[in-house]
């Protein structure tokens, strides 16, 4: 495995944990699903709303074939050898009007909802598991199979299991599966206002 590098000193868990494409398929046992999901509803939110939903299906599971299927054919090729399919949703509403009684909008439920994803993804890497985000759905299909109300957005799947052997993967994916490098910080970190 490629090892990655920071241009400044940082926790060694944000350079070691990565998004695989090969699972081993072997299960995830409910209870440390659940620990995921505990340590991802722990995440910060506007006014402590906790606009996340999580909608999960193991492998085996009766719904596993359907949650597989509201994602892209690519996104398909691999996933379905994960223990756990996972779509992060977020409230649009999360809020009570004082005045009305009725929900009130959010401008930060999707912000809100990545920070609680980011924790699952973390915990998930403390026990040994693996966790791959995923923006290759097909939403409508997705909001129509998993019954999501129109409040609601669907923000992304994950994919999440022990890692495998990267031949298991379609040939074009073997070379891709090392952890990514990212951009400079100096590209995406600005001090003042926006560059010109």
């Amino acid at each position: 495995m490629t090892a990655r590098h920071s241009d400044y000193p940082i926790e060694k868990i944000f350079l070691e944990r990565w998004s695989p494409r090969s699972f081993d398929g072997s299960a995830v046992p409910q209870a440390d699903l659940e620990t995921m999901l505990e340590a991802a509803h722990w995440a910060p939110s506007a006014f402590n709303s906790q606009p996340w939903r999580f909608l999960y299906a193991h492998r085996g599971d009766v719904h596993f074939e359907t949650f597989l299927s509201c994602l892209v054919p690519f996104n398909q090729s691999w996933a379905k050898e994960a223990a756990v399919l996972l779509y992060v949703l977020s409230d649009t509403l999360p809020f009570t009007d004082r005045a009305t009684g009725e929900p009130a909008p959010s401008l930060t439920h999707g912000y809100d909802a990545g920070a609680a994803w980011g924790y699952l993804a973390l915990q998930a890497w403390r026990m040994g598991y693996y966790a791959h985000g995923m923006s290759g759905v097909d939403l409508d299909s997705a909001r129509a199979a998993l019954e999501v109300p129109e409040r609601y957005v669907i923000e992304a799947a994950a994919a999440i299991g022990r890692v495998g052997d990267p031949s298991s993967l379609p040939e074009k994916l073997q070379a891709r599966e090392v952890p990514s490098g990212r951009k400079a910080l100096a590209e995406v970190a600005f001090r003042g206002v926006f560059p010109g």
